[in-house]
């Protein structure tokens, strides 16, 4: 059985497809608040429940020259600006211990970064924030490998709850692959599972400084994934993902969002509803 991890007003795992999108970095004021502006409207109409994320600083960049994103104070306030208009709760990347206790009196869930999810100081740390956390598995690790971060997790006494995110493993040199098995793994540790549907197309370091990517794919992932019963999707948007700042190959459209978010409900409900008739029918567990 799962847990339901509440961010603000979104359930994720009462087996309802939630959604956490937004820019991969915060960028100017319009690109922000013209994303905000249509996924609010978006998932307001296809009854999905929205949690907005961007991130204050990407740390992990190829180049020291890329851009990073406006900076802890600056990009908190953007966060908290969004929050007060649209009425969405807000998830981003924290990298330091010192950056949790600011950040939650902002956002309504933390975010580990992949390449940060063994770090046992900053997993207890935002674990004791009493806000709940999502943590990207590392692209370097199996997905049973999550077992021990969800046991450093629950041992704080301020724990509020996880979901644990899959975003590909990496594969031979500036490639990643999604092995879908580690979906239903990860399930196993009775906490939401999460489907980074852009993270896992990224073609890491492969664009001559910096990471490219293969957003055709980005739809038939994010189908399969919330075919096999995933609690909710993740997935960066921007306006114009060719002119993106951060991250461009591998973000998706903000004109093409509603069409695939609905796709992505329908075939949920649909995913559920057959699942639950298998599972009477065959009495197997339900593991997915």
């Amino acid at each position: 059985m799962t847990n339901v991890v509440k961010v603000g007003q979104v359930a994720i795992g009462d087996g309802k497809l939630a959604i956490i999108a937004g820019p991969c970095v915060i960028e100017s004021a319009d690109v922000m608040r013209a994303t905000a502006e249509t996924l609010k409207a978006v998932t307001s109409e296809l009854g999905l429940g929205l949690i907005f994320k961007s991130s204050f600083d990407k740390a992990n960049r190829s180049s020291g020259g890329s851009f990073r994103g406006p900076g802890f104070e600056a990009g908190l306030k953007t966060l908290s600006d969004l929050k007060k208009e649209f009425g969405f709760p807000v998830i981003s990347d924290v990298h330091e211990t010192s950056q949790i206790g600011p950040a939650s009196g902002v956002l309504d869930a933390l975010q580990i970064p992949a390449f940060l999810s063994r770090q046992t100081d900053l997993l207890m740390a935002a674990a004791d924030s009493g806000l709940p956390v999502n943590v990207k598995k590392g692209q370097f690790m199996a997905p049973d490998d999550l077992g021990l971060v969800v046991a450093k997790m629950t041992s704080r006494p301020r724990f509020n709850g996880l979901c644990l995110c899959e975003r590909g493993a990496t594969f031979g040199y500036h490639n990643l692959v999604v092995d879908m098995r580690s979906l239903v793994i990860m399930r196993g540790f009775g906490w939401p599972v999460v489907f980074d549907a852009t993270h896992s197309v990224q073609l890491p370091s492969a664009g001559d400084g910096k990471s490219g990517g293969d957003r055709r794919f980005i739809p038939h992932l994010a189908r399969a994934a919330v075919a096999l019963g995933v609690d909710a999707v993740f997935m960066e948007i921007h306006p114009n993902p060719d002119k993106a700042l951060c991250d461009g190959p591998n973000q998706w459209p903000l004109a093409k969002a509603k069409a695939l978010l609905s796709n992505l409900r329908d075939l949920s409900q649909a995913s559920l509803a057959l699942t639950k008739k298998y599972l009477a029918e065959s009495e197997e567990p339900n593991d997915a």
